[in-house]
């Protein structure tokens, strides 16, 4: 007799919730988010693999929103008190804090992101071992992007990450000689809609 395997509906059931909330976020303020679903699971563990793991790293994760690409984050042994999460949004702020209490969860805007850090931190140059960034840059005029990314690289230690992913062919910000540098992954397919990967460094 052919055995059969009990499916766990909790996390489809968890999924299935967090596409809806994430939805009915964006339907509210499309800008903010970008997109009408969460990172998936390839996209999710690809950012990840280009987070440089180390015990005594900070970290800080903007625009985390439902936490696919945090929980990837952790799977590959960064702990949640070395992860900083700003999100904008107050829903995936209750749930962030919820789903990972030792992770430090900040709710403001990543734009104005050192004086929205030092809200609930001391702040300082070459505090973070890498920043992995999944806001929906091309909402924002380039001048916009272009700041953020250089704010961000000026808190990261140096030749640290900053890593961004987006659905666009061309970069959120283009790289410039002795300002950024600009390495980039493959498209991932089994994304919808498909993604790439940036990765910013500063010379």
């Amino acid at each position: 007799m052919a055995a059969f395997r009990t499916l766990d509906a909790k996390p489809l059931k968890k999924k299935l919730k967090d596409e809806f909330r994430f939805f009915r976020n964006w339907l509210d303020s499309p800008l903010t988010l970008g997109a009408i679903s969460p990172s998936g699971p390839e996209l999710a563990r690809r950012i990840a693999s280009l987070v440089p793991v180390r015990p005594d790293g900070r970290y800080l994760e903007l625009g985390p929103g439902t936490g696919v690409v945090t929980q990837a984050i952790f799977d590959r042994g960064i702990t949640q008190p070395q992860l900083t999460a700003l999100e904008y949004t107050s829903e995936f702020c209750r749930m962030l804090r919820d789903r990972f209490p030792r992770m430090t969860t900040i709710q403001g805007d990543a734009y104005a992101l050192r004086e929205t850090l030092e809200t609930a931190m001391p702040v300082q140059n070459g505090m973070f071992a890498g920043i992995v960034s999944g806001l929906p840059l091309f909402t924002q005029p380039v001048e916009k992007r272009k700041a953020l990314i250089l704010d961000a690289l000026d808190l990261c230690e140096s030749g640290a990450p900053y890593i961004q992913f987006s659905y666009a062919m061309v970069p959120p910000v283009k790289p410039e000689p002795g300002v950024l540098n600009l390495d980039k992954t493959g498209w991932i397919f089994a994304n919808l809609p498909p993604a790439r990967v940036w990765v910013y460094r500063k010379p």
